[in-house]
């Protein structure tokens, strides 16, 4: 037995040391099912595709990502890691259909987020199977004790990430991990765990949902306005404008917030406000 609410001892201590865990339970397969069904009528009210600029942050928009950021069964095992007091920082779906060219090549988030300290954890939930043959995440274990390592931006148009960045270093990719999650299951990685994935050459689609989660001591270092969402916890901190949830799905009051909070996070993740319409 462990000391944490979800976590035992052992799991707490491979977190730690490799920078990541999984396989961890959040859902049941019918409730990603129903998640699934969700995110892909949204698709269909948008011409068959998430339209970028929703995908940043869309739990500001949507009521069902702003209780999905909220489960417990996430916020037990991060608040292991990351203690009490959490702010949800970003969010974002990771979508590869079959035999597209998409991919995500390796990185580390915490290049361009501009946060002041690497107490970060991203919660990777799988809506659909993610497997080897449809490009799941890979991750090359103990990165994360790294420094910051340079990366060079290509803005391709197959690149899932905001810039196409890449690592400007080579990468053994002899030591990588798949990250196989069956629908429901969830992994945890450090923002600074060196990880990508290849394209899906499978049949089946890659559906996934990413959540940004941060201590409330942790700050912008920009000197721009910018926000997050208590989801647990006290924020005696204040460093983050305080993000309201949706009174409805794409309420005109939430609508109005998120195109507010996206001018701000261009101006973190580009140095300038682009109204970029590039995926998180």
């Amino acid at each position: 037995m462990g000391n944490g609410k979800a976590l035992d001892r052992d799991q707490l201590g491979a977190y730690h040391q490799q920078g990541f865990l999984f396989p961890l339970p959040a859902f049941s397969e019918s409730e990603a099912a129903a998640f699934r069904a969700s995110l892909e009528q949204l698709e269909q009210e948008h011409s068959g595709r998430l339209p970028a600029r929703v995908n940043r942050k869309p739990h500001l928009l949507l009521t069902w990502l702003n209780e999905l950021i909220r489960d417990p069964r996430i916020l037990d095992p991060v608040e292991d890691i990351i203690g009490p007091n959490i702010l949800c920082w970003g969010s974002g779906f990771f979508i590869k259909n079959p035999h597209e060219p998409a991919r995500v090549t390796w990185h580390q988030d915490s290049t361009y987020w501009g946060l002041s300290k690497p107490d970060v954890v991203t919660a990777w939930i799988a809506f659909s199977p993610s497997t080897t043959e449809n490009g799941c995440m890979r991750v090359i274990p103990g990165t994360h004790t790294l420094a910051q390592l340079p990366h060079c931006d290509t803005f391709s148009p197959e690149n899932l990430l905001s810039r196409g960045q890449e690592i400007a270093v080579e990468v053994d990719e002899s030591k990588a991990l798949d990250v196989v999650l069956r629908p429901g299951q969830m992994s945890l990685h450090h923002v600074m765990l060196v990880h990508g994935s290849e394209p899906n050459h499978s049949n089946v689609r890659r559906v996934g949902f990413a959540i940004r989660y941060l201590p409330t001591y942790i700050k912008q270092v920009a000197d721009v306005r910018d926000s997050a969402t208590l989801v647990r916890g006290t924020d005696g901190y204040r460093h983050f404008v305080l993000e309201p949830a949706p009174r409805s799905d794409f309420h005109p009051d939430a609508v109005a917030f998120h195109s507010e909070m996206l001018a701000s996070n261009d101006q973190i993740l580009y140095g300038k406000n682009t109204n970029s319409q590039d995926s998180l």
